[in-house]
């Protein structure tokens, strides 16, 4: 019966969605008994959602918000009403979760397919609705908001839904759907390498990190491939398995790191496995198989190549289910038959370090990290490099990110931007247009933080409580250049804290640790504005590195920050 009802909810989908397009599928809650489909349509600039969810609803609301919280949001609710007709209306709820009825209805092409004890519908949205009550659909991370209840309903407009059963899923929406993949299905060296969790009991709590330490097979005492990889879930889980990344562990190639297997914050875990934080994979919810050009391979195994990865999923548990057992992971589809280049990763933004800070209490606090022209001009090829994935990284604080391209003082297209980032929903993704970085090119990252719950200085750093502002971009032909961030020189940070000691009276402590010193900071309106000012004029203590960890010859303290004479004017909505 199951196998029957499932071929049956396919032909709908099918014949709701379109049989030629491509389908995104991603559950909407942990028990993945409410589910979403969609497809992307560039031409109309538009979205064509389906939802499947049981029948036994007597109303359900469903929409987007900025962050993930339930209100405010945009929401289409699907009700019936005290005479037992269906209404689909266009909504959204203000700041106390009460739903108001939109003047202007973008829930449009409204359908509906029950069956039993599923009920499917669908509707179309466009990105950009120009109604400034609706969410504007744009790239990067998508927060889904549904919240559901009893009925049946006098009418939707009025009701409080900050009361009822609610749930949040993150997506990418605006999927790539025009990817040039390589040969590597006709193929016969293609082969598959499961890394994978070993019977996980997952904790009943909300959020787990989990991480297993692999060593891989011999095989890859040679060198190989990478071609794609994508995630092995297993189905019953794959409402709680929220995202997933591999780490090659940076050490010698004979080194031996132990084989943990635990929480990634739990106190046994062995400090030497932190080396384990060079990201060669990473998925979430929603993501489809990841493709690497045609050009170019992921490198993996050979003399030099430490033969151990780390799997860490983060695994979300909202209801705090107890018994769960899981065996989710990643799976490479390599070849030892290599591509005719070596695809790369090179980390923009800013440095690992406590020099960069962000003060406590603010809704936005923006940091910049360079990759000045003069890193690029002696470290990449004079044909220059092709990027063709990006992932921004944050930690906790962390809600937008984007990275600026600059020639000769002229602002290019964005290579990347998120303005909906969570730290919690992590994938390499492959941009939409290949991008050509040349020697002299300069990229500017900057990330934006929320700490209003913050009740002191958030540092730099890399624990899970520090922040950082990262863009690992995945390019071809690999080159030495593997880092290429910033930070503020020395003596620009000196001057800051002497100006605190000496004029607003702080207790800075001179020669004492840059923490205690921007932790000894009673944090006010002003100093804030004279941190932002500081960072934005002050010259970088440059990190232009190669793969070995040593810097590119030059003097790389007090470099002065990239001027940018003619910047990309905003995007305008056609509105």
């Amino acid at each position: 019966m199951k196998i029957i009802l499932s071929i049956l909810l396919l032909f709908i989908t099918k014949c709701f969605l379109g049989a030629t397009e491509k389908v995104f599928h991603v559950p909407l809650d942990q028990n993945s008994s409410i589910t979403m489909s969609w497809q992307v349509n560039y031409e109309k600039e538009l979205v064509i959602f389906e939802i499947h969810l049981p029948s036994d609803f007597g109303w359900f609301a469903f929409g987007f918000s900025d962050y993930g919280e339930p209100f405010p949001a945009d929401y289409c609710i699907l009700y019936h009403d005290w005479k037992q007709k269906l209404h689909f209306q266009d909504t959204y709820a203000n700041d106390n979760g009460v739903l108001v009825l939109d003047s202007q209805q973008n829930c449009n092409n409204f359908r509906i397919k029950p069956y039993k004890a599923i009920t499917k519908f669908t509707f179309q949205r466009k990105f950009d609705t120009c109604d400034f009550e609706d969410y504007l659909i744009e790239d990067g991370t998508t927060h889904i908001v549904w919240s559901r209840g009893k009925g049946p309903l006098y009418k939707a407009s009025g009701l409080n839904i900050s009361t009822h059963d609610s749930s949040m899923t993150r997506v990418q929406l605006l999927k790539n759907l025009n990817l040039e993949f390589g040969n590597e299905d006709i193929e016969r060296n293609v082969y598959a390498l499961d890394i994978l969790s070993d019977k996980v009991q997952v904790p009943d709590r909300e959020t787990t990190y989990w991480c297993h330490v692999h060593k891989l097979p011999e095989i890859f005492e040679e060198k190989h491939h990478v071609y794609r990889y994508e995630s092995h879930i297993q189905k019953e889980n794959e409402g709680i398995v929220h995202h997933m990344e591999i780490f090659h562990c940076i050490a010698p190639a004979n080194e031996d790191i132990p084989f943990y297997v635990g929480d990634c914050f739990g106190l046994k875990r062995p400090n030497s496995t932190q080396v384990c934080k060079r990201v060669i994979a990473a998925w979430a919810m929603g993501a489809t198989m990841f493709y690497y050009p045609k050009e170019a391979g992921l490198p993996i195994g050979g003399s030099n190549f430490n033969k151990y990865i780390m799997l860490e999923i983060h695994y979300n548990n909202p209801m705090l289910q107890k018994g769960i057992i899981d065996s989710s992971g990643i799976r490479f589809y390599y070849s030892p038959k290599l591509r005719r280049y070596d695809a790369g990763i090179i980390e923009l933004g800013l440095e690992y370090t406590d020099k960069m800070a962000i003060p406590p209490h603010l809704n936005s606090f923006a940091l910049t990290g360079y990759c000045v022209s003069e890193c690029t001009a002696i470290s990449l090829p004079p044909d220059g490099i092709n990027v063709f994935g990006s992932q921004l990284h944050t930690h906790l604080t962390g809600t937008k990110v984007w990275t600026r391209h600059i020639r000769d003082g002229y602002e290019l297209m964005e290579l990347n931007r998120d303005n909906h980032y969570s730290t919690h929903f992590q994938e390499i993704r492959r941009l939409k247009r290949a991008v050509k970085i040349l020697p002299g090119d300069a990229l500017i990252t900057t990330c934006e933080y929320q700490t209003l719950d913050r009740t002191n200085i958030t540092l730099g750093g890399f624990s899970i409580s520090d922040e950082m502002c990262v863009n690992y971009i995945h390019y071809f032909p690999a080159t030495t250049l593997e880092v290429c961030k910033s930070a503020i020189s020395d003596q620009a940070l000196s001057t800051f804290f002497e100006y605190m000691r000496s004029w607003e009276y702080q207790n800075i402590v001179n020669g004492g640790s840059i923490s205690s010193n921007y932790n000894s900071i009673e944090w006010n309106p002003m100093r804030v504005e004279l941190l932002k000012e500081v960072y934005k004029e002050a010259p970088l203590s440059m990190q232009c590195n190669m793969s070995s960890g040593d810097r590119f010859p030059g003097y790389w303290e007090s470099t002065p920050l990239t001027h940018i004479k003619i910047p990309l004017p905003p995007p305008k909505r056609r509105c």
